[in-house]
C-alpha cells in the first residue's frame, strides 16, 4: 500500500478518490468482500473505508506514534492540526472536520487491552495540583522584601549594593520557582533563548530611564535615580499573569472539547485571548498605581505597562510551544533600547552630534519613559497579533508544552 502524503495537497487522487472507491467496493453486492476479508469479519469490526487504498489507514500509518500515544480523540485532532491537516483536508476523507476524523482514527487504533501510558498533565488543566497558584506570589514577595531592605540601608552605598545584589538573586530564584510550574511552565530548552533579553529589559526598566536622562544632560555624574516602583509592580504582577494564563488554559480546553471544527474553535477562543490579556493589563495598572503611591515614585504606566504586556505574551507563547517569535521580538526590543543609549553617548564624539537627534527629540517631547514605551509597546503589539493566530490553534491547547 502506498503511503499517503498530506504535505502535498496536490495528491488529490489518493485523498479525494480513496474514500469513494472504498464506498463503491463495499456497496457492491457481487463477490466476496474486497481485500480478502470475509463479510463476517467486516461486520464484527468498526465500520471503516476499504478498497484498493484506505486513506484513513494510510493516515494512521503516517502518524502512527501520535495515534498510539493519544489518550483521547482531542489529542489526535490537535496533533493532526499541528501537522497541517485542516477541515478541508478532512473532507477528502469523507469527514466533516478534523475532530470527526480524529474520532474514527482513535476508534480504529488497536490497543490490545493495554492501558495508555501515563501522560504529564497540561499545566493549569482541571485536576492539576494548585501549588503553583501560591508560588505565583513568591516573586512579588521577594521583590518587596528586597526593596524594603534597600530602603532601610539607604545612605550606605556598599550595604545598598550588597542588599540590591542579594535581592536581585532572590527575585531571580523566585521567578524560576514560580514559572517552573503551572500554566506558564515552558518546555525545556526554550527559555535559554530569551533569558538574557528578558533580564536586559527588566534592568532597563530599573536603570534605563534615569541613565538616559542623565546622559542627555551630559552625565551621568555619579549615581542616577532608580525606578523601583515599576520593577516591584512587574514582580507582583507575576501572580495575576499566572492566574490569567490558567484561566486561558481552562477555558480554551473547554471550548476545544465543545467545538466541532477548527474554525469554530478559533473564532471562539480569540475573544478569550483578548479578554484575558485585557484583564492582566488592568491588574498591572492597579499594581503600578499602588507601588508608585507606596514608594512615592512615578508609576511609569506606559513603559512598565508595555513591558509587562510584552513579557506576558512572550511567556504565554513559549509555554504553548511557539518559542521562536518571542525570542526574536525580545531580542529586537532589547537591542533597540541599547541602541538608543549608545547613540546618545556616541553623539559626544567629534562630528557625531546628529546621532542623538532622534532620541533627544522624543525625550524632549514626552520624557525618557517614551523610549521603552514605544519599543516595548510595538513589540507587544507584534506578539499580540501573533498570539491571536497561534493560540487559536487546537494544537496549542490540547497537548502539553513538551509535546507540541
Amino acid at each position: 500500500m502506498s503511503e499517503l502524503k498530506l504535505d502535498g495537497l496536490g495528491d488529490t487522487g489518493a485523498e479525494g478518490e480513496g474514500a469513494p472507491a472504498a464506498e463503491a467496493s463495499s456497496g457492491s453486492g457481487a463477490g466476496p468482500a474486497s481485500g480478502g476479508e470475509s463479510l463476517t469479519a467486516a461486520t464484527s469490526k468498526p465500520v471503516t473505508r476499504r478498497g484498493a487504498v484506505d486513506p484513513v489507514k494510510a493516515l494512521m500509518h503516517r502518524h502512527r506514534e501520535l495515534c498510539v500515544r493519544a489518550v483521547d480523540p482531542l489529542e489526535i485532532a490537535a496533533g493532526l492540526e499541528a501537522h497541517g491537516v485542516t477541515d478541508r483536508t478532512a473532507a477528502r476523507f469523507r469527514h466533516r472536520d478534523v475532530f470527526s476524523l480524529a474520532e474514527e482514527i482513535y476508534a480504529r487504533v488497536p490497543r490490545d487491552g493495554e492501558t495508555p501510558p501515563e501522560r504529564e498533565p497540561v499545566p493549569g488543566a482541571p485536576g492539576v495540583g494548585r501549588g503553583w497558584a501560591v508560588l505565583a506570589l513568591l516573586p512579588g514577595a521577594l521583590c518587596a522584601a528586597a526593596v524594603a531592605g534597600v530602603r532601610l540601608v539607604e545612605g550606605q552605598p556598599r550595604v545598598v549594593a550588597a542588599a540590591a545584589a542579594v535581592g536581585a538573586l532572590a527575585v531571580t530564584l523566585g521567578l524560576r520557582v514560580a514559572l517552573g510550574r503551572g500554566p506558564l511552565r515552558a518546555p525545556s530548552g526554550t527559555t535559554s533563548r530569551t533569558r538574557a533579553w528578558t533580564c536586559w529589559l527588566i534592568a532597563y526598566a530599573l536603570l534605563g530611564d534615569g541613565l538616559l536622562a542623565a546622559a542627555l544632560d551630559g552625565g551621568p555624574h555619579g549615581r542616577w535615580p532608580l525606578a523601583a516602583a515599576p520593577v516591584l509592580a512587574l514582580a507582583l504582577a507575576c501572580a495575576p499573569a499566572i492566574w490569567c494564563a490558567h484561566l486561558l488554559s481552562v477555558r480554551a480546553r473547554r471550548k476545544l472539547a465543545a467545538s466541532r471544527g477548527l474554525a469554530e474553535f478559533a473564532d471562539s477562543v480569540k475573544p478569550l485571548i483578548l479578554g484575558v490579556f485585557a484583564l492582566y493589563l488592568c491588574a498591572l495598572a492597579a499594581l503600578l498605581a499602588l507601588c508608585g503611591a507606596l514608594l512615592d515614585e512615578p508609576a511609569a504606566y506606559a513603559g512598565a505597562g508595555a513591558l509587562g504586556a510584552l513579557l506576558l505574551l512572550a511567556r504565554l507563547l513559549t509555554a504553548h510551544g511557539s518559542a521562536h517569535a518571542p525570542a526574536v521580538v525580545l531580542c529586537t526590543a532589547s537591542l533597540t533600547e541599547a541602541f538608543a543609549l549608545v547613540t546618545v553617548f556616541a553623539s559626544r564624539l567629534p562630528g557625531c552630534s546628529f546621532l542623538a537627534v532622534p532620541v533627544e527629540t522624543v525625550v524632549g517631547a514626552w520624557g525618557p519613559g517614551t523610549v521603552p514605551a514605544l519599543v516595548c509597546g510595538t513589540a507587544a503589539l507584534v506578539l499580540l497579533v501573533h498570539a491571536t493566530r497561534t493560540l487559536t490553534r487546537a494544537s496549542a491547547h490540547a497537548l502539553a508544552p513538551e509535546e507540541i
